[in-house]
């Protein structure tokens, strides 16, 4: 039943592709749902929700606004700290002219709600809207909530979660778990191999290896599809490898490619490739784990390392604790990743096990279910 009233929404953040794509998901199913309703982002300038997110047809508005830079390493806190202090030292300056201009921004739109999805660009419009009395909302992604998240939980008027268990982290009293808003096409995959055999132009008999680093690549997993590279070739299944743009071009002047190795920068059609997938390799950033949940096929995730928090192996390990993939360290990936993908292929009673468990986590009326709620709350 679509919503009457119109209403006025404020989505704010970014930086990552895990923050913008939500919000998207969330835009689209507010107009789906209420046609009149205004929405309008708010990121940070300089990042690349100013670019992605006026392709869907929305306004939004950047902030002058960062994160902090931390030292890497306790260790090396005294000689690493002063240049630290220097990359921060215009971090305050930026803080407020975010909260101005974002009072500005909610006194002109007048939300009805404002909804922060992580990332600093989503502090001061949160912490601005919560002091001009505006109702407010976090849609936390991670099974480790984000820095911003943490530090807001206890302001806001209602948190929606992901994962089970996220009152350890936050504050809120308000939390429910709905899953995570995940892209339309995600839940009509098409059930034939054929279609998308034809797209990539592989064989539809053969057991397929999906590989995905995310659009900019993963150096790690590239490095282990590059080492197993002749175990690959003289192999019975086959290979669709996303190598990332900036991994493409030294990938692809190498001539690797063969009639059982499909390299590309980036899948278009992501539909096409889960349908092709007996097997899936991954990172676990926790939008993806969210539409691999819904996919179901076999995953073998390989967290980043060079995250915020190491939030990215807590979001895998709730996975493997749930017996929905398997996990390999980022460190012994070289050597054991396709170790895993040989075991994996051969072990029908292990891949039946992964995929049952992989729809009991999985939530593909997200995103409606948010929305809906969202309008109820209001």
């Amino acid at each position: 039943m679509l919503n009457k009233k119109k209403y006025r929404i404020i989505l704010c953040g970014g930086g990552t592709g895990g923050h913008i794509f939500p919000m998207l998901s969330i835009a689209d199913e507010i107009k789906k749902q209420n046609i009149d309703s205004k929405v309008l982002f708010i990121g940070s300038k300089d990042r690349m929700e100013m670019d992605i997110i006026p392709k869907y047809n929305y306004k939004v508005i950047g902030l002058w606004i960062s994160g902090i830079k931390r030292v890497p390493y306790i260790n090396n806190i005294i000689g690493m700290g002063l240049p630290f202090l220097f990359k921060n030292i215009s971090l305050p300056i930026k803080i407020m002219h975010s909260i101005i201009k974002s009072i500005f921004i909610l006194l002109k739109f007048k939300p009805d709600a404002v909804i922060g999805f992580g990332g600093y660009s989503s502090g001061p419009i949160l912490l601005s809207s919560n002091f001009l009395g505006y109702k407010t909302f976090i849609q936390e992604q991670n099974s480790f909530p984000g820095y911003t998240n943490r530090i807001l939980s206890n302001k806001v008027n209602f948190i929606f979660v992901a994962f089970d268990n996220m009152n350890r982290y936050i504050k809120g009293k308000n939390i429910l778990n709905l899953g995570n808003p995940v892209r339309k096409i995600i839940s009509n995959l098409p059930s034939s191999k054929k279609k998308a055999s034809k797209y990539f132009n592989l064989d539809n008999s053969k057991k397929t290896v999906l590989v995905i680093g995310g659009s900019l690549g993963a150096k790690t997993i590239n490095e282990s599809i590059l080492t197993n590279l002749s175990l690959i070739k003289e192999s019975s299944f086959q290979l669709i490898w996303q190598t990332g743009n900036g991994y493409y071009n030294k990938i692809e002047s190498d001539n690797l490619e063969t009639s059982n190795i499909k390299i590309l920068p980036f899948i278009e059609r992501m539909d096409l490739a889960y349908s092709m997938a007996d097997i899936i390799i991954s990172r676990a950033g926790a939008i993806s784990i969210s539409e691999l949940c819904i996919v179901g096929k076999p995953l073998i995730l390989i967290p980043s390392p060079n995250v915020a928090d190491d939030h990215q192996t807590k979001n895998a390990t709730n996975i493997l604790n749930n017996k929905g993939c398997i996990l390999v360290k980022d460190k012994d990936a070289k050597n054991q990743l396709m170790k895993e993908v040989v075991d994996l292929l051969n072990n029908d009673k292990k891949i039946n096990e992964i995929k049952k468990n992989l729809k009991k986590l999985s939530k593909p009326n997200a995103t409606f279910n948010i929305v809906n709620e969202l309008f109820k709350l209001l």
